[in-house]
């Protein structure tokens, strides 16, 4: 990711984002971003018939430098482990191949990457081996130039209850029992007595009946909160008794996202230069009657199951702050090893400023709103913190990917995790 960056407003949240709520369409996490910031870029433009969304890179100077980013290597052993999870397992291999990479190909250039790691290499030496050993494809981007818009997503903390109370009475719904689902999860619509499949009901209708009652699976105090739920695909919520759950996505409606943030600003109610995610909310509690009449714009609706552990990426493993991204998985191999070249938001003292940032990531988890070759959506982390950092993260940048050469030998074998110290991922360069 890379070059120029663009600092949006701060959003009210993140995926699927805090910019997600705001503007993008969740596990798909609803991620997201202001796209009239830019109006002049189609960021979301999708691939010309034919064509993959990488280019190997066949002159050595325009591979990065990774030498900064081989500094901090903290929970990236974790995360491509959490790739080679998925990648063994047989329902992987639906996936590939991805051009000329093949599935035992993107299976070892995660094993030797993770080889490369044993032995504490300084940041030099990793460098080098990774440009001796591995082959760099860069993203054709947005407009064929490399050109990737990132965005953040985040997981919200919010208080809840198992049951329905003056104060918690807005309920996220589980799975219906008679949800007809495709490949690959794709919600196909409902199934009716005789069999027959039949679309589901809107946003609107769910909202607007009872048509779900005994399939609550928890109870918000806030209408707006259950749709940044909705819109993040996961969340801790804080009982009573002070306990965490976290609850995840299952499945959706099967309509697509409609930006809400994009509906009040063509109404004139919000100034797309001020807003946040806090004026939204803002806007919201002065105006709690319209709530419904902008979230039932947004025909999609999302269904939640108490998970353990986690939260979870499309892959069904957990997603690591600045380690995990979202991208469109129909034109991104899935798990692979990427790297970042952005400016992201960083706390400094009291204040919030984009720094340049060099990062590995894995691509394990994808977005409603994260749609073509020039979007990618990065994880962020939970709560509050990273919700600010989240709704911060607007910029323009380079993703890479790296995969074994061809030439190099097949690792046979992962290396065992080693206990390594984690270096706080706020102290990224």
């Amino acid at each position: 990711m890379r070059t120029t960056s663009l600092v949006a407003p701060t959003l009210l949240f993140v995926a699927v984002s805090l910019s997600a709520v705001l503007f993008g369409g969740c596990k798909p996490k609803e991620t997201g971003q202001i796209m009239e910031v830019m109006p002049d870029k189609q960021y979301d433009r999708p691939l010309p018939p034919g064509q993959l969304a990488l280019r190997k890179i066949t002159d050595p100077r325009d591979i990065p430098d990774f030498t900064i980013a081989c500094e901090n290597l903290s929970m990236l052993r974790q995360t491509i482990d959490g790739s080679i999870r998925y990648l063994n397992k047989p329902s992987s291999r639906a996936f590939f191949p991805y051009g000329e990479i093949t599935h035992d190909h993107a299976l070892n250039s995660l094993k030797a990457f993770a080889n490369m790691l044993e032995g504490n290499p300084s940041p030099g030496q990793l460098n080098l081996a990774i440009r001796e050993k591995f082959d760099v494809y860069t993203s054709v981007g947005w407009d064929g130039s490399g050109t990737v818009l990132f965005t953040g997503y985040y997981t919200p903390i919010f208080d809840a209850s198992p049951t329905k109370t003056d104060r918690f009475k807005y309920p996220l719904y589980k799975q219906p029992d008679n949800l007809a689902k495709g490949a690959e999860g794709v919600t196909l619509g409902m199934k009716g007595p005789n069999g027959q499949v039949v679309p589901c009901p809107t946003r609107k209708e769910i909202d607007s009946s009872t048509m779900y009652a005994g399939h609550e699976l928890m109870w918000l105090s806030d209408p707006f909160e259950v749709y940044i739920v909705h819109v993040q695909g996961s969340a801790k919520l804080r009982m009573p008794d002070g306990k965490i759950m976290t609850v995840g996505y299952t499945a959706t409606n099967g309509y697509d996202y409609k930006s809400v943030a994009k509906e009040m600003i063509a109404d004139g109610k919000m100034d797309k230069s001020k807003l946040s995610l806090q004026t939204m909310i803002a806007y919201f509690k002065s105006h709690p009657n319209e709530i419904n009449e902008y979230t039932w714009r947004n025909p999609r609706y999302v269904f939640f199951a108490e998970i353990q552990g986690g939260p979870y990426g499309s892959l069904n493993e957990p997603v690591i702050p600045y380690r995990s991204i979202a991208t469109d998985k129909s034109v991104y191999p899935r798990a692979c090893l990427a790297f970042l070249s952005c400016s992201l938001p960083r706390r400094i003292g009291a204040d919030i400023e984009n720094k340049p940032y060099n990062g590995f990531a894995l691509d394990q988890d994808t977005g409603g709103a994260i749609r073509a070759p020039g979007r990618t959506d990065i994880y962020i982390g939970v709560g509050d913190p990273a919700a600010e950092l989240a709704g911060r993260t607007y910029t323009e940048g380079r993703l890479y990917y790296l995969f074994l050469k061809p030439t190099m030998a097949t690792p046979l074998a992962l290396p065992p995790m080693t206990d390594k110290p984690p270096v706080k991922m706020s102290e990224f360069k």
